[in-house]
């Protein structure tokens, strides 16, 4: 039983570059709460949070960069060559991150939480889950996934590789084994496989469609079993731009969700939503050129708000196609704030806009939570 009542847990790790995040996404889809530990940790170590100082006093001044903030990769070229560097670091935002765990996974309204985290079975969380699920992949994919995804040298690829335990060693400790090594179908049918093992239907309750009442406008969160439909939309409302295959969109399903504007089971608009490190952002709009935008905004931005609280997100970004200017004052009714990137007061704000923000698109900002998870004192 896992160290909180009512909850079932499942750690998740695996080493650099084998598709964690992309299965903790896959696990969100199906239901599961989902944390990512390594991003916790950066924040731990925020200009202002608790594991600033104590890092500034074990490295030097001189890992800072411009903004006063930690260079992240300044200490990743420390920590990556000395093992008791990285001890060192380790020791420190370990039990911060640990803190954070508790206090989301406590709040959180979800049963399953999946916790994801690259040195979960060396932290106390281990013994914290119900369940040990590891991804594995070649070191040749690895390799090609930091080099190209990541834009690592092969130089510090191979050197981010070599510093972590072998991938054997997290795989003998495994309850499951999730081998990414093709593609997002095949990856999809190993982690549904085991969710099903571990949940039959009858005991937990897999994403349906709504059923709305004829004629009103309803918003549905999508599954890989809609790509097809999500594809052919997305294609024809791009004008062909984007010409989208059944295939493309279950790569998409890796980092994102979908949510589907709906009239009596016709897809009239979808928003692709993402959640990362408690930051909801909408970075993909499409609706029908004769539906009524200004209602079809508030009914997306509605259940986008709902969806996202639910996450405990502390902030909700909606970047918006410049195409649909015009229709701002609906986002403005609804409390949000045109503001750039840089605007933003929080490091891990600002990394999510800058890393998430199409082009030709106006970002538009709204504050979801005022106590955030490890905030700056």
């Amino acid at each position: 039983m896992s160290a909180w009542p009512g909850k079932y847990v499942i750690g998740l790790t695996g080493n650099i570059a084998t598709g964690k995040s992309v299965v903790r996404r896959m696990l969100e889809h199906l239901g599961a709460y989902g944390i990512d530990a390594d991003a916790l940790g950066h924040r731990a170590i925020a200009k202002g949070a608790p594991g600033y100082q104590p890092v500034l006093d074990m490295f030097g001044t001189w890992i800072l960069g411009e903004s006063g903030q930690i260079d992240r990769a300044k200490l990743a070229r420390i920590v990556f060559l000395d093992p008791q560097a990285l001890t060192q670091l380790e020791e420190v935002v370990h039990p911060l991150v640990g803190e954070a765990v508790d206090l989301l996974v406590r709040r959180s309204k979800q049963r399953v939480i999946v916790l994801e985290a690259i040195k979960l079975l060396e932290s106390d969380l281990r013994s914290r889950c119900d369940s040990i699920w590891v991804t594995s992949a070649p070191q040749a994919l690895q390799l090609s996934r930091l080099t190209k995804k990541r834009q690592l040298s092969e130089a510090v690829a191979r050197q981010r590789i070599t510093a972590q335990s072998s991938q054997q060693l997290k795989i003998n400790a495994a309850d499951v084994i999730i081998r990414n090594e093709g593609g997002f179908e095949d990856t999809w049918q190993q982690v549904l496989a085991a969710w099903q093992k571990i949940f039959p239907a009858a005991q937990l309750e897999i994403l349906e469609e709504q059923q709305a009442p004829s004629g009103e406008l309803v918003v549905q969160r999508a599954g890989p079993r809609q790509a097809g439909e999500i594809a052919a939309f997305i294609t024809h409302n791009s004008g062909g731009r984007r010409a989208y295959q059944r295939e493309d969109v279950m790569a998409a399903f890796g980092d994102k969700a979908y949510l589907l504007l709906k009239r009596d089971s016709k897809l009239l608009g979808l928003a692709g939503w993402q959640v990362e490190n408690l930051v909801a952002r909408v970075n993909d709009l499409y609706l029908e050129a004769d539906l009524p935008h200004d209602e079809a905004f508030r009914v997306l931005t509605q259940e986008v708000e709902r969806a996202s609280k639910e996450l405990q997100c502390e902030i909700a970004l909606f970047f918006l196609p410049k195409k649909y200017a015009r229709r701002a004052q609906i986002l403005h009714s609804l409390g949000y704030q045109q503001r750039s990137p840089g605007s933003l007061n929080v490091r891990a704000w600002q990394e999510a806009a800058k890393e998430s923000m199409p082009t030709d698109t106006v970002m538009y900002f709204k504050q979801l939570r005022r106590d955030r998870v490890l905030r700056p004192v």
